[in-house]
């Protein structure tokens, strides 16, 4: 028994080293991406912002049905309409994902009246763009119950249908701050950062069920009615990008099974920046950048 351990110890190097190169050669080599006319498709937060982008371009990219959840029915309505008069069949339904009996109500409702969801999209969010002690205590919580806690009911509630078909996706719209959070909008920062932890969970723990993926997207700023008080220090070198560009990319990893997407690609270059130098060379960076400022003029939901 005791060689075996230190043959595993001794191999598990080489393993590591291996899967390094091969999720290389994966990332530069091109993907066959998955057929989606078989697919039925929710969105949350589906009739605005991102979200309605999200909905467009699955029914655009093929999906057989898509499905819209929010809290207002006459951006839902809207966009239902825009999607059916493009040919594609599309349901909406008034839903908020904080409340958990609404979900669990809801995903019933869509169930017996649309059909079994593949591919749920957790888009829904809020921001308030305020700092710790300038912030209602129920606005904080309302951040976290529907950025974070909103995802728990999503899953469970459509989650056991897909493994039961081995057919399946998951997907997050999540944030570069959670991994790079900026003062103004600690609620915001703090339930993205708590969702990217929910998502790298549910990812590893679906690593052996077949059919079953997930993708979380991290993006920049994007140009949004959300955010639409923020402004960047250096708007040439860091433009907001466009929901259209979030959208494509987004159903390009969806189809291609990609665990991770950093939008832009330099969003990568942070993340590995922030793993290992100093905090002081952070914060020259954070001033030298500006990040977002006029925090306290934004708020905005999904």
């Amino acid at each position: 028994m005791e060689w075996r351990s230190t043959w595993r110890v001794l191999l598990f190097p080489v393993q590591m080293f291996c899967s390094i190169v091969r999720a290389g050669l994966l990332s530069v080599l091109p993907r066959s991406r998955k057929d989606l006319t078989q697919d039925l498709v929710l969105v949350t937060g589906g009739g605005r912002g991102i979200g309605r982008h999200l909905a467009k371009e699955f029914a655009r990219q093929g999906c057989r049905k898509v499905i819209l959840w929010g809290r207002t029915e006459k951006c839902l309505k809207e966009t239902a309409e825009e999607i059916s008069l493009s040919g594609t069949e599309c349901h909406y339904f008034v839903c908020d994902v904080a409340n958990r009996e609404e979900v669990y109500k809801q995903a019933k409702a869509v169930r017996e009246k649309v059909g079994d969801v593949t591919i749920l999209v957790n888009n829904a969010a809020v921001v308030h763009g305020k700092s710790l002690m300038d912030s209602d205590d129920d606005a904080l919580l309302k951040s976290q119950h529907i950025n974070t806690m909103g995802q728990f009911w999503t899953t469970k509630a459509f989650l056991p249908r897909m493994l039961e078909l081995q057919r399946g996706h998951v997907v997050c719209i999540n944030s570069i701050l959670s991994q790079s959070p900026i003062p103004g909008a600690i609620d915001y920062c703090t339930s993205k950062a708590s969702s990217l932890a929910f998502m790298e969970s549910l990812t590893l723990g679906l690593l052996d069920c077949p059919g079953v993926g997930c993708t979380t997207v991290l993006p920049f700023h994007t140009n949004t009615e959300m955010f639409q008080g923020m402004r960047v220090r250096f708007p040439q070198l860091f433009p907001p990008l466009k929901p259209e560009m979030v959208a494509q990319n987004t159903v390009d990893a969806v189809r291609t099974n990609k665990a991770f997407l950093y939008l832009p690609w330099t969003m990568h270059v942070l993340a590995m920046l922030k793993s290992f130098m100093p905090q002081v060379a952070l914060e020259e960076i954070h001033k030298f950048s500006g990040s977002y400022t006029c925090m306290n003029t934004f708020k905005g939901r999904t």
